[in-house]
């Protein structure tokens, strides 16, 4: 009797990679409301990234109204700041047009590999949060940009800086536009090694 492997080659496991490889940052939103529901799905399944030892170092914020508007005008006020009241104005327009915001932390910790593990887990988590709700058709932008690493940003949102670090902010809404994209060849990206 022989011990072969069970096929890898079905629908199932295709479709899965299509959701993977479909996958886009999405910079432009539709204003349709995304169900809370499913946004607090998207957080349950990524809880469930790897994390090593079972740390589960993440944290989850959904933002409301008064809490997006207080980051606008953070936002502005930083860009105002580096690049005038022009640029300022410019951006939180553009932020304005984010339907939903989730900031993710990830708990800070005492050894440097710990931190390192963690803040994977949390990047997985991240991930396993877009994915879950890409295959339901809806898109998200994380970005990590210099208002997350602002300590006003940590009093908005509601943690303790000293605590916690930022992994992302993540906008997600149904895409109006998806971009395509390509990747470097497997050749490129692959050593095997005897």
């Amino acid at each position: 009797m022989k011990n072969d492997p069970p096929s890898y080659e079905t629908q199932a496991l295709r479709e899965f990679g299509e959701v993977l490889q479909g996958r886009r940052t999405i910079e432009l939103f539709l204003h349709t409301r995304v169900p809370r529901a499913l946004v607090t799905e998207a957080i349950e399944i990524a809880t469930w990234a790897p994390n090593h030892h079972v740390t589960q170092p993440w944290h989850f914020y959904l933002l409301g109204k008064q809490s997006i508007e207080q980051c606008l005008d953070l936002c502005r006020e930083i860009v105002t700041d580096r690049k005038g009241a022009k640029a300022g104005e410019f951006k939180r327009e553009r932020w304005s047009e984010k339907p939903g915001w989730l900031v993710v932390t990830c708990r800070k910790s005492t050894g440097a590999l710990l931190q390192q593990e963690d803040y994977a887990a949390c990047c997985a988590a991240v991930q396993n949060f877009m994915l879950y709700l890409w295959k339901a058709g809806v898109g998200c932008k994380w970005t990590t940009g210099p208002i997350t690493r602002d300590p006003r940003f940590s009093e908005i949102v509601g943690f303790d800086g000293e605590d916690a670090f930022v992994v992302g902010l993540i906008w997600y809404g149904y895409p109006k536009l998806t971009p395509t994209q390509s990747r470097k060849a497997l050749t490129e990206v692959l050593t095997e090694t005897r």
